[in-house]
């Protein structure tokens, strides 16, 4: 254990510079790499095409949410629009028996 500091310091000063560390040119993060170049960054047409595209998915999305809201609206309609055809023949056998009833009632009391 006490070698690996001994090979340090027996080490010839001339090899230390292979040893040393390049930082790149650029100050970005190792594996980053600009698309566009700095001083055009935050130019105004770059400002101008974001805020496009923005606007663009916005919308995009918006008629998405338009579409299945109508989607669910209509379903909502054809539910209630089936619920009423059931109450109203529920309501019309009702009042057949409702009438026939009464008929009989009427004919018993003659």
């Amino acid at each position: 254990m006490a070698v690996i500091g001994e090979e340090k310091e027996s080490a010839p000063p001339s090899n230390m510079s292979a040893y040393q560390i390049h930082s790149p040119s650029s100050s970005l993060p190792q594996g980053v790499v600009m698309t566009s170049p700095p001083s055009s960054l935050h130019s105004p047409q770059h400002v101008a095409e974001e805020t496009s595209h923005k606007r663009e998915l916005r919308l995009l999305k918006n008629r998405e949410a338009a579409r299945e809201c109508r989607r669910k609206k209509k379903e909502y309609v054809k539910c209630l629009e089936n619920r009423v055809a059931v109450l109203e023949n529920q309501n019309k056998t009702l009042i057949e028996e409702l009438r026939a009833l009464k008929d009989l009632y009427c004919h018993k009391i003659e």
